[in-house]
């Protein structure tokens, strides 16, 4: 009962912080320090998320080693993304080193 309790009030807050925005629209304005504080944050989130999963992908330490097709694939992906700057070509090419990668080291 008290995760439920929990759930349900953590979604009642995070809906009326956003309708927030919603309702005061244009008559909400930030600074500019603010505004561009704010438009790091995606790119903050997705290497949070991200970092951990191309450099500890067991959640058991840090495995640097060449065997490691996440830590692979993402430093193909980087290479491919500084050369091309093509999205879907650096995706692709991540996706198509780790799948190999991993195919060729999982026997």
């Amino acid at each position: 009962m008290n995760y439920t309790l929990l759930i349900v009030g953590m979604s009642v807050i995070t809906v009326l912080i956003k309708a927030l925005f919603f309702v005061l629209g244009d008559r909400l304005t930030f600074p500019s320090w603010l505004n561009r504080a704010l438009s790091f944050v995606p790119v903050t989130v997705l290497t949070a998320i991200i970092t951990p999963m191309i450099l500890a992908p067991h959640g058991q330490g840090l495995e640097l080693h060449w065997k490691n097709p996440q830590l692979f694939a993402s430093l193909i992906a980087v290479i491919v993304c500084l050369v091309s700057k093509k999205q879907m070509l650096t995706i692709g090419a991540g996706l198509l080193a780790f799948f190999l990668w991993q195919y060729a080291f999982s026997a």
